[in-house]
């Protein structure tokens, strides 16, 4: 910058190099210089009168003339500087901005502030106050759009829908990091507008810092949120069941009606009553005979979403279970009753191959040995989507069960370990135990061992010894057992792990609807269709319909559920417009709790009380006080002053 910009108090020139032009000063001064001529004497008749009038008139002359050339410089400098066009901004004002949006249309947005929502006011907001000629990037939880104006993105804005998603601040900034150019010269403003409950900080909260982030919280009237939290069906006795609705965020003093709902009928209403901490729990009685497709229905003035729940109760198919043992135990018959299974059991010398097709799980119990006849039709069996329960014999043929495990490189028998020692470990995060425990517990008295094989394995551990030799291996419908369960070798039968053990890996096997299903988690279904060639099924509800990822097996097709649906309700799995069954999702109710961020606990960020407070105060940091006009104004006085000069000084 020229040394003329340096020496105006941090005022900047838009045209700095006419500054140049200041050295033109210099004629007039010149011009002056020249016309300082000196007087000659004149003889003259000496009158006293005389000189001293002439004297008086040579110093007024004098005088106009310096007026004049101070006059005239500071006219034409006023001038120069006016067409050098001088202003003052702050450090980034010149600077490029980049300006991308996260705008949290989740759920929890549909709390209410003076009549309407909370998504509603924030839309509005940025509808009025954006820049409708600048280009800015806006992204949502589920959508996004770069660099667009606001009258391209203005419409769709004003009908965005909620979405049951929720992005975290680390999230955000990814995304916000992706929207943003590489310049490094530019200044990147990131906006958020959120209601900033506690699980957007979820996961690692690093804000670049070389982005300006900026916080709008937005806050709802009113903070409370009554929710239809999950159902539970009991069954009973005398052909009915007990439905058990658990809600939360209710008011001691305030009962709240409930509704349930067959399709469109209503069938039952009651009130809850809720504890001191917010919670009630309200039971319904359903007939245990028919199928029901249940709607329950509440009114709430906060969160609309969790309003209402759907689930149904379909005829629930019984899981097929054939064991092949040699043990003389009947754990096997316990563990399988017939209320939810149907069980068969067969020496190895008195199986019939064929009823194998039939089963979703067999039962490999105590065998010291697999004839090879066996291990191809099993291995079949597998690949057409059963379920193989492993348990060795303590005189188990090594050389016999490698054989039939090689179909499946993940494992492999090693040795025989004579040691005793307990089973010590439980994967709580193994698909088997996952929902078993309500809190992970330490304390339980833990089966011993006497001897073991070991292993080689990459398949995921669900139950370890001391020592972490592993003790159950297994997931995906393959489960093997590396301690002979035999009472002689082992206490596992009469330990309380063995009934969710064995339970679950027999029910996995057959994947039946649960009562309901969450959005967005993943939900595996199996439903008993035998499928032509070129045929698939289709899920719908009323205008709804998508097609889910399938594999089809013999007399059934499993449908894997992940991106879809998108919205809660009661679907049909439909085969050539025929209902097979019928499936319930519902949003995650993880965005009715309603509690809020300390805004205060992060660092790097503005916070700002409102959208159009933070839009205010992003163009004052743009805003360049202009002066050439003071100095068009400067130099039309001076013009003024110097006609003054000229018409009274004399």
């Amino acid at each position: 910058m020229p040394i003329f910009d340096q020496a105006m108090m941090g005022m900047q020139f838009k045209h700095p190099e006419i500054l140049w032009a200041l050295f033109l000063l210099i004629i007039p001064i010149l011009i002056h210089l020249f016309q300082l001529r000196r007087f000659t004497k004149t003889p003259f008749t000496n009158v006293a009168m005389l000189q001293k009038v002439v004297s008086e008139s040579r110093k007024s002359n004098t005088l106009k003339k310096w007026l004049l050339l101070i006059t005239r410089i500071l006219l034409l400098a006023a001038i120069i500087i006016a067409f050098a066009q001088p202003f003052t901004s702050s450090s980034t004002a010149l600077q490029q901005k980049e300006t991308v949006v996260y705008l949290d249309d989740s759920f929890s947005m549909q709390a209410k502030t003076n009549g309407i929502s909370l998504l509603e006011k924030a839309i509005q907001d940025v509808v009025k106050n954006m820049d409708e000629e600048g280009t800015f990037s806006l992204f949502t939880n589920e959508r996004t759009f770069a660099n667009v104006k606001l009258s391209d993105v203005q419409n769709t804005l004003l009908s965005l829908p909620y979405s049951y998603k929720q992005l975290n601040l680390d999230e955000i900034g990814l995304k916000a990091n992706s929207l943003f150019s590489s310049n490094d010269g530019t200044v990147k403003n990131l906006i958020i507008i959120s209601d900033f409950q506690e699980r957007i900080s979820e996961g690692n909260i690093e804000l670049d810092t070389t982005i300006r982030t900026h916080f709008v919280p937005m806050e709802p009237k009113e903070i409370t949120n009554v929710s239809i939290d999950s159902v539970f069906v009991d069954e009973g006795l005398n052909d009915q069941n007990a439905l058990s609705v658990f809600l939360t965020g209710g008011n001691t003093d305030d009962p709240l009606p409930i509704s349930l709902f067959n399709g469109n009928e209503l069938i039952a209403k009651t009130a809850a009553k809720f504890n001191p901490d917010g919670t009630a729990r309200v039971e319904f009685t359903i007939p245990s005979n028919q199928a029901l497709n249940g709607r329950l229905s509440i009114m709430d003035n906060a969160l609309g979403y969790d309003n209402r729940f759907y689930f149904n109760i379909n005829d629930t198919k019984k899981v097929k279970v054939l064991a092949i043992s040699e043990s003389d135990s009947d754990y096997l018959d316990r563990l399988f009753r017939d209320d939810e299974f149907e069980f068969q059991k067969y020496r190895l010398a008195q199986l019939d191959y064929s009823v194998l097709d039939d089963q979703n799980v067999v039962v490999l119990d105590n065998l010291p040995s697999i004839p090879n006849s066996l291990q191809n039709i099993l291995r079949t069996f597998k690949d057409e989507g059963g379920s193989l329960i492993v348990v060795p014999a303590i005189n188990t043929d090594l050389v016999s069960y490698d054989t039939f495990l090689s179909a499946w490189p993940a494992i492999r028998f090693t040795e025989k370990v004579t040691t005793e020692t307990r089973l010590t470990k439980i994967t709580f995060d193994h698909p088997l135990y996952r929902d078993v425990f309500e809190q992970r517990v330490t304390n339980f008295q833990y089966p011993f061992v006497k001897e073991y094989f070991n292993v080689q394995t990459s398949l995921p551990i669900a139950l370890s010894m001391d020592g972490g030799n592993p003790f159950l291996i297994g997931d995906n419908g393959l489960y093997v057992f590396t301690v002979p369960l035999e009472l002689e070798n082992s206490n596992f039968i009469n330990s309380p792990l063995i009934v969710p053990t064995f339970y679950n890996m027999a029910q996995s096997s057959l994947q039946q609807s649960k009562p309901y299903q969450t959005i967005g988690e993943p939900t595996v279904v199996d439903v008993p269709a035998e499928l032509g060639n070129d045929e698939i099924l289709k899920v719908f509800k009323e205008e709804y319909e998508f097609i889910p990822l399938q594999q089809t097996y013999p007399n059934r097709v499993r449908l894997t559920f992940d991106q879809n649906p998108t919205e809660d309700g009661i679907y049909e799995i439909v085969q050539n417009q025929k209902t097979l069954l019928n499936i319930s999702f519902n949003y995650p109710r993880t965005e009715s709790r309603l509690k809020y961020l300390d805004l205060g606990t992060l660092e790097n960020v503005n916070t700002m009380d409102s959208i159009p407070g933070l839009f205010e105060y992003l163009k004052a940091e743009n805003d360049i006080a202009a002066y050439w006009k003071w100095f068009v104004i400067l130099a039309l006085l001076l013009a003024l002053v110097e006609v003054l000069i000229q018409k009274f000084v004399s």
